[in-house]
């Protein structure tokens, strides 16, 4: 909690999602969680699945599949931004 608080006072935290963003489209994983979703609503049809239902299934997905290498340079970002 008291990391995240000095993250959005000093506006890193919005730096760093922005840069995570931008990654994401970077490595082709936004365009890929975006087939699955056109996928998942094509299997089920338009009218049988609601925006929760959809969230509910492809956020554990979305998470699972961000690349490592982005994971490690987000953490690298955090901690020289913690550190003295």
């Amino acid at each position: 909690e008291l990391i995240n608080a000095k993250l959005v006072q000093s506006g890193e935290r919005e730096r760093l999602k922005q840069l995570l963003r931008e990654r994401l489209i970077e490595c082709g994983w936004r365009d890929e969680l975006k087939e699955q979703c056109k996928r998942i609503v094509k299997e089920r049809g338009f009218e049988n699945i609601t925006t929760d239902e959809l969230a509910r299934e492809i956020t554990p997905v979305g998470r699972a599949t961000v690349p490592d290498a982005v994971k490690a340079e987000l953490l690298q970002n955090i901690r020289k931004f913690l550190s003295p």
